[in-house]
């Protein structure tokens, strides 16, 4: 340091005389800066340039604003045991810097939006209340993203750390929650995508590239990497996209004829192999994944959150469940979602786990509902007795055959085929109304979950579903709009799934521990203001 931070307060104190200014909570201070001695640390980190004692941090320190971001970071970190992040040191090579301080500093660059590790770089190098934050480290560009790609092994443990404390404090129950995914974009290009054909013309220049910079790799096509370090991490990038082209394609051979795709329309991204193809908010196709929240109905929390290598919300409300189970140590009596997650089988996954499920069938708030030609399935009367459907001309559909579909995330449903005799549709008054067939009778699908369907749909139409289910448009959407308009989250910044979900966990952290910070600021003024107003009164 050099005496231009100085003349930069004092520029920064001309222009802000007029603010009030006070010291932050000094045990919060005291517990980021100085962890727990019952800790499992390394036997050293690199010494912070500043302490408390520091004449420039002290200058520092009187020219914050009180409410300034950096001290609600601070001081909401005080509720996180952060012995999980100094387990993951083991003491070798160069001390590293703090983890403490680099949380702090990566928290309070996510909160503004600022989602690259080059930029957080940047910004210690000139956004002063970092240097307060941090106590006057610089981490090299590097030290960034090694503690992003670090954070994966104990995220997950800090995360777990608030919800119950937010129980024991009654800011929630953790007993309702919304559940609801968006499609964020993973960090590789949407024109750059390789089928079979032209992964494997790439892939045979990259293995006969040489391997020592000092050798001469000749002309090198616009698409490989000039250095022979770029080279070999190329290298494992495509043979991740080989991997998980094959799984594609085998994936594609599984489906029926009809939704077959031909093999040389099947391709993947080399950028990020890991990332599916799907359409984003915007219709365009490119590599995304789907980030899932489970938002609590009575309080701003989050209970939940999980990053999917899928293009879809299909299958993911059974992992959901388990993954608000986990943070929170408390089983979701209530379950607000949309029509994507109310399927038969999510219906007995929830019924199972004594959840009750809230969410239309088949129906969505933003579509206009389509009007059939012919009669829906609504209009044939189920005859347990008869294992039989009545339809509305009063003839008999009966059982023709059954078979197991396989659905989306594994999961497989058995379901039977009911038809009428091809003589008596055909010869039916109601037939252009009920059937297209020329030949054959009307046909129904029966699911072996169609009870809990029929229930279901009951339910929903009650004014105590309704009442319920009101709350979950005014709870969900509001994460992901904050998420993506205040966050910047509209592209993921890492590449791979355990980078993208680490991401979206410290997004998370953040956001509860704000969250709780401000609830027991609120309660400390509340109180202090009524016991003001008992000493009045007395």
């Amino acid at each position: 340091m050099t005496s231009w931070p100085f003349g930069f307060l004092g520029f920064w104190c001309r222009i802000d005389r007029s603010l009030r200014f006070c010291h932050p909570n000094q045990e919060a201070i005291k517990m980021i800066s100085d962890p727990s001695p019952n800790a499992k640390r390394p036997a050293r980190f690199a010494q912070a340039p500043w302490t408390e004692h520091t004449a420039l941090w002290r200058q520092l320190d009187a020219q914050l604003p009180h409410d300034h971001l950096a001290r609600q970071i601070r001081e909401a970190m005080a509720h996180l045991d952060l012995a999980p992040l100094y387990q993951t040191y083991r003491g070798r090579g160069k001390a590293p810097h703090r983890p403490d301080l680099m949380l702090a500093i990566v928290l309070f660059e996510l909160r503004r939006g600022q989602r690259q590790p080059s930029q957080w770089y940047r910004d210690t190098q000139a956004n002063y209340p970092l240097w307060w934050l941090g106590f006057g480290i610089r981490p090299a560009r590097r030290c960034g993203y090694e503690f992003r790609d670090r954070a994966g092994t104990y995220i997950d443990p800090l995360n777990a750390q608030l919800l119950p404390q937010a129980v024991e404090m009654e800011l929630t129950t953790a007993e309702r929650g919304a559940l609801a995914g968006t499609a964020v974009a993973a960090n590789a290009s949407r024109r750059r995508l390789l089928n079979q054909e032209r992964l494997e013309q790439r892939f045979e220049p990259l293995q006969a590239a040489p391997e020592d910079e000092a050798e001469d790799p000749g002309e090198v096509p616009g698409w490989m990497a000039k250095t022979a370090r770029g080279r070999a991490h190329q290298y494992e990038r495509y043979g991740q996209a080989q991997e998980q082209l094959a799984k594609r394609q085998a994936a594609n051979a599984q489906r029926p004829a009809s939704q077959r795709q031909a093999p040389d329309q099947i391709v993947v991204s080399p950028g990020d192999p890991e990332a599916p193809l799907g359409l984003d908010k915007d219709h365009l196709l490119g590599p995304l994944y789907t980030v899932q929240t489970v938002r609590d109905v009575t309080s701003p929390l989050i209970l939940g959150d999980d990053v999917f290598a899928q293009a879809s919300d299909a299958a993911t409300l059974p992992p959901m469940r388990r993954r608000s189970q986990q943070m929170t140590g408390r089983h979701l009596k209530d379950l607000l979602v949309d029509s994507a997650y109310v399927t038969g089988m999510d219906l007995a996954e929830c019924a199972a786990h004594n959840v009750t499920l809230y969410g239309p069938w088949k129906t969505n708030d933003w579509s206009e509902p389509k009007t059939r030609a012919q009669f829906s399935k609504e209009r044939f009367t189920w005859h347990g007795d008869l294992d039989a459907y009545e339809c509305p001309a009063g003839h008999l559909l009966k059982r023709v055959s059954g078979h197991t579909r396989r659905c989306s995330g594994g999961r497989e449903v058995v379901e039977w085929q009911y038809r009428g005799a091809a003589q008596t549709c055909q010869a039916c008054p109601l037939r252009q109304q009920c059937t297209t067939s020329q030949k054959g009778g009307r046909s129904v699908q029966r699911s072996e979950h169609e009870e809990r369907i029929e229930a279901h749909r009951a339910w929903m139409e009650t004014a105590e579903a309704k009442a319920v289910y009101r709350w979950r448009g005014q709870t969900i959407e509001i994460v992901f709009a904050d998420v993506k308009e205040h966050r910047g989250l509209r592209r993921f910044s890492g590449h791979g799934l355990a980078r993208v979900r680490t991401e979206f966990a410290l997004e998370v952290l953040l956001h509860n521990l704000l969250v709780l910070h401000r609830f027991l600021s609120h309660r400390r003024h509340v109180e202090a203001m009524h016991h003001t107003t008992e000493e009045l009164a007395a």
